[in-house]
């Protein structure tokens, strides 16, 4: 085995090890049974489908199997402070993900992440460490320097508070963008551990209208790259290709700590046994 591929089966399984998840609330019924090792971070998501008692269900049921549950937060969908205190108050956590979320206007006083972050709920109810959004490939409706603006003052806000922190990136098909973004990200002097968005096997159709919902790059040429096949929509991909590459081209005292979050757009349970098989084979 030479050293290039030895190296690249550490970079591999040091990314691997303590990877996280993503679930909704009706995914509720697939923690069960499913293949994730105790301890696991698993991301509840905020959707304007779900209300607040299907988000604590998931938080709970999360819990009961010995995972983390780590709940998002979308700003703009939260209509008043009380709401997002009675929120906290009932989770038994002390981790969430701060997100700005999908509507254009606010729905109350949040207008963004980073006003959540300062308003001091968050350690008023016990949280001790947030996850921030990170974009590599840009965001279709934000510039790009907006967004560079918001991760700086993100990042000043929860140092600054004393809270711990993370960056969970958008997921993509391609690593050479995500990898120079994180080369960026530590030049300015950031230096929280980033999770790096993966798409979990999925339908090649549903992962092509993810990307093109959040404005992800799915040229030709990335998605051979990647193992799609834009001839074959009807197929199935995994990301064992770019995580293969990722594990080629990362490098620790470039890049900092780099953890990896998987979308899980085929389901949990799916998302979950792929990647315990992927792991006996790398």
């Amino acid at each position: 085995m030479t050293s290039t591929t030895t190296q690249r089966a550490a970079n591999l399984t040091r990314l691997l090890d303590g990877f996280s998840l993503e679930m909704t609330g009706k995914d509720t019924g697939e923690v069960a049974g499913a293949a994730i090792p105790a301890g696991t971070r698993v991301n509840v998501t905020f959707l304007g489908s779900e209300d607040r008692d299907m988000r604590l269900a998931a938080a709970r049921e999360l819990e009961n199997h010995g995972l983390v549950p780590v709940p998002h937060l979308s700003a703009r969908r939260l209509r008043s402070h009380d709401e997002l205190a009675e929120f906290l108050a009932a989770l038994n956590t002390d981790r969430v993900f701060a997100v700005g979320g999908d509507p254009a206007t606010p729905h109350g006083p949040f207008p963004d992440a980073l006003s959540i972050i300062e308003s001091g709920l968050l350690e008023a109810h016990g949280i001790r460490t947030v996850s921030i959004a990170g974009y590599p490939e840009g965001h279709p409706d934000i510039s790009d320097r907006c967004l560079e603006k918001a991760l700086i003052d993100k990042h000043a806000a929860v140092t600054g508070r004393g809270l711990g922190g993370e960056i969970i990136t958008q997921f993509g098909f391609d690593v050479d963008p995500i990898l120079d973004w994180i080369s960026g990200v530590r030049e300015k002097g950031i230096d929280l551990p980033v999770r790096i968005g993966v798409p979990g096997p999925a339908g090649i159709r549903k992962l092509l209208r993810f990307a093109a919902r959040f404005g992800v790059g799915a040229s030709a040429s990335i998605a051979r790259k990647y193992g799609l096949s834009l001839t074959n929509l009807m197929g199935t991909a995994g990301p064992d290709r770019f995580l293969r590459a990722l594990a080629t081209d990362y490098h620790p005292d470039r890049h900092g700590e780099v953890k990896l979050h998987f979308y899980t757009f085929g389901g949990l349970r799916a998302t979950s046994e792929w990647i315990a098989d992927f792991r006996k084979d790398a």
